[in-house]
Formats: C-alpha cells, sequence, structure tokens
C-alpha cells in the first residue's frame, strides 16, 4: 500500500522460503489475542521501546536505547500512521532476538532479525532510514538512507559491468564473528582468489582482533562494485550489508542460513545468490565453478540485482509495516489507553532529539 494510494504486494507477501506472508507466520502464536496484562508484562521486561498509536499520533516511552535506531523506527511509523488503527507494541531496537522458542508463554516482541530458534516478530530494520553501523571515516553517522545507497550503488554498478569486473571473491569488514576467518584465510594463502581483510571495529585493541595482521582501510560499499564476487557473512545478527551487495550487479556469496530478515524468505539460493556453508568447507569450489561457468554466475548476479532493485525500494519497507501492524492490531483484545507521561512523536521531533 503505497502513500499514493495504490496497492503494493510487499515483499515478504508471499512466501519465499516459509510458507504464507513472513507477518502472517510471525503473528500466527498470537492468533488467540494479546491482552493488556501481556502487553504490561512485556513492557515491564524491558525488553524494547514501548510504543503507542493513538487517534493518528505516535506516543513512545522517554528511554531508548539507541535513539538513532528509534528514530529510523519512527519514520517509517510516522509515514504511514494516518492508516493505522490505536495499538501499542514493544520495538526491540538492540541486535539480538528477545523471544526465545522455549519462552512461555510466547510473548509479543518485534526485533529486526532472528533465527528460527526465536518467536520474534521481524519488521524492517531502523538502517533503511538512518541508525545503521557507524564506520569510520566512510559511514561516520552510520549506514542509512537505504533510498540514496540505491542510486549510489546502482550509479557504481553502471560503472563496473560485469565484464569489467574483477574474477576473484571480495570482502572487507570487522572480526565480529570467528566465522569469518577461514575466508580471511584463505585470502592470504591464494589472494588470486579472493581479496578478503579485516577492517577495525570499536572493540579492536591489537592485531589479535585482525587476525595477526594489519587491519585494512574501509571501504565504501560503491567500490566493492568492481568485484564479481561479493561475500555477506552474519555479524552479531543478520549483516546490513546484504541488502547493498546485490545492487552492485555482483554475484553475492550468502555464508550461513541461521539469521534472516523480513525479506531474506522470498530470496533463493542459486536463483538470487550462492549458498556458502557456516564452515566454508565449500567456499574453494564453489568459487571455482562460478568462475568456470562465468554465464550462470551473471545470470544469478542479475536475478538477485533485479529482485533487490524492484522489490525492496523504499515504498515496499513502508507497505511491509503497514500490513504487519494492521494485522498485530487485530490480535489486540482491549482498547488501548494513553498512558500521560509519554511524549508524542512528530516528524519535526525527529529532527531535533539526535
Amino acid at each position: 500500500m503505497g502513500a499514493g494510494g495504490g496497492r503494493r504486494v510487499a515483499v515478504g507477501a508471499r512466501g519465499g522460503g516459509r510458507p504464507g506472508s513472513v507477518w502472517k507466520q510471525d503473528l500466527a502464536p498470537f492468533r488467540g489475542g494479546i491482552s493488556r496484562e501481556i502487553i504490561l508484562d512485556v513492557v515491564s521486561r524491558k525488553l524494547g521501546t514501548h510504543y503507542q498509536i493513538i487517534k493518528k499520533k505516535l506516543y513512545r516511552e522517554h528511554d531508548c536505547m539507541f535513539p538513532a535506531r528509534c528514530s529510523g523506527v519512527e519514520h517509517f511509523l510516522l509515514g504511514i500512521i494516518n492508516r493505522l488503527p490505536d495499538m501499542e507494541m514493544v520495538i526491540n531496537v538492540r541486535d539480538y532476538p528477545q523471544v526465545p522458542k522455549w519462552m512461555k508463554p510466547i510473548i509479543p516482541v518485534f526485533s529486526f532479525s532472528k533465527t528460527p530458534e526465536y518467536n520474534d516478530i521481524m519488521y524492517p530494520a531502523w538502517t533503511f532510514w538512518e541508525g545503521g553501523p557507524a564506520v569510520w571515516p566512510i559511514y561516520p553517522t552510520g549506514l542509512g538512507r537505504w533510498d540514496l545507497m540505491r542510486e549510489d550503488l546502482r550509479r557504481s554498478a553502471e560503472k563496473w559491468p560485469w565484464m569489467k569486473k574483477i574474477s576473484k571473491g571480495y570482502f572487507r569488514g570487522s572480526r565480529t564473528s570467528p566465522e569469518r576467518d577461514p575466508l580471511i584465510l584463505l585470502s592470504r594463502e591464494n589472494p588470486e582468489l579472493v581479496d578478503a581483510k579485516y577492517t577495525k571495529n570499536q572493540a579492536w585493541k591489537s592485531e589479535k582482533d585482525t587476525l595477526g595482521k594489519p587491519p585494512a582501510k574501509e571501504i565504501p560499499l560503491v567500490d566493492h562494485c568492481k568485484y564479481k564476487y561479493l561475500f555477506n557473512f552474519r555479524g552479531v545478527a543478520a549483516s546490513f550489508r546484504f541488502k547493498h551487495l546485490f545492487l552492485c550487479g555482483s554475484l553475492v556469496f550468502h555464508v550461513g542460513e541461521e539469521w534472516f530478515e523480513f525479506f531474506y524468505p522470498q530470496l533463493k539460493p542459486w536463483v538470487h545468490y550462492i549458498p556458502v556453508k557456516s564452515d566454508l568447507s565449500d567456499v574453494r569450489e564453489l568459487l571455482q565453478f562460478v568462475k568456470e561457468n562465468d554465464a550462470i554466475a551473471q545470470e544469478i548476479s542479475e536475478r538477485g540485482r533485479q529482485f533487490i532493485s524492484e522489490h525492496l525500494q523504499m515504498e515496499d519497507v513502508s507497505c511491509y509495516w503497514e500490513h504487519l501492524l494492521s494485522e498485530y492490531s487485530q490480535a489486540l483484545t482491549y482498547k488501548v489507553k494513553r498512558k500521560n507521561n509519554y511524549n508524542e512523536i512528530t516528524s519535526e521531533r525527529l529532527k531535533t532529539e539526535l
């Protein structure tokens, strides 16, 4: 449902790797209803930030652990608020999901990413607008504004068409997960096959944190586009770089399948990207395969680029938010009452709060 009133089929609306829509599956445990007592319990546990939507206005508790992340969420809520019924919800802006499958009763907490071991309700991450990870000096205020990044990556992809790209794997990133180590070591052993190096992050203290070598220089995402094969790894949770890599028109190697965001289930292995085992035991074989089958590699890269380009636009993100919250609101079994000590969030406030 775009702002112009026309209907869009939001990414995640058709099943992808999971039956039915993503939000329908995430909301399925709450078909029996969500009571006021359940919401009060979730709020008291401090598992996220408490929001209320009442009479087309947005209210929030004062505290937010990451203001830029809350601001990124609020941008989308305010964009669709005139089409939403009254409701209240707890939105987790931490990196990690909050509702493991063993937790009983199941409680409604919105998180941007999860594994199959969690019952969190997935929402489009704040980074589509702002609040993404800060990478000095290339993204000092954090990776954000998906609409602007899309355009920058489109231009870079035009500058680096498939036949001009360098035929090797490429990765630059910090050591947020040891899962990345085998690729770094392979690069040191065989630099013609893959160019992969660790950069610094906030936790960097010594070369031990970059696997015994000096940290590499940070490279903007637009400069990844000159390589044919781009690697995506999980970080603490799902990686924010994933969606960006496709728009280079390069072939995405996606390592592991445990973590996902709301749009992942519609992306198919060997259709839109190359799946890689978490331990990278198959990575040499896969790189050799795509080098020897360049036409197949190019076809997969183009399908991936086309999918993200056509089905993950900003209006698709807003559309997903609207479907998700409209369905969620129907599960609430009570009339929401405004908490008097909550502040109204407006677009003007978003500009001045940070």
